[in-house]
């Protein structure tokens, strides 16, 4: 037997009763899901916009996926897949429509990364005639968590795609640097 094979099985017992003890006193062992490949995608392109402005990254939160899911279920069954009134909601958020193709999470993203150009960090403004908010939510230094979902409908002859993401803490304050 290796060295690395008498190591293990020590270590393997460790972890065995670290969960059996917890479970003895009441503790449930935290067992976090694969995160899935949209999940993965909105995570990704978020902390690489967030990474070229020195931002530390935002962490995948469940709470607010599902939070996302239910607004863009309701916005695509009741609302006919109009933008949601985001206005008076306890976290950040960005959104996104889209017709006639189909969407990916990495092209809303984007779509809201390329305000960036119109954002000028020295004297925290926008180009005039633009909007930077959803650029500046994006990459927000106090936002930690993020949690999206997308929906599709047909409205009309055309097949729609709704974006929507949450962060928390929420972000954009004005007159605050987003970093």
């Amino acid at each position: 037997m290796t060295l690395s094979k008498q190591m293990a099985h020590p270590l393997l017992a460790l972890a065995v009763l670290a969960v059996c003890l917890d479970l003895a006193h009441g503790v449930t062992p935290i067992v976090q899901a694969p995160l899935p490949a949209a999940g993965r995608e909105f995570l990704q392109v978020h902390n690489q916009a967030r990474a070229a402005v020195g931002v530390s990254p935002l962490k995948w939160s469940e709470k607010l996926a599902n939070a996302t899911s239910r607004l863009v279920r309701y916005q695509r069954n009741k609302m006919g897949c109009d933008f949601a009134d985001l206005s008076s909601g306890k976290y950040g958020a960005n959104q996104l429509w889209a017709s006639g193709m189909t969407v990916t999470p990495r092209m809303a993203v984007d779509t809201w990364v390329k305000e960036k150009n119109y954002y000028n960090h020295a004297d925290n403004s926008c180009a005039p005639n633009h909007k930077c908010g959803v650029y500046k939510q994006v990459v927000w230094r106090k936002s930690l968590e993020l949690g999206c979902a997308q929906g599709t409908c047909v409205k009309g002859q055309q097949q729609v795609t709704l974006t929507i993401c949450f962060y928390d803490p929420p972000g954009n304050i004005i007159g605050e640097s987003p970093y």
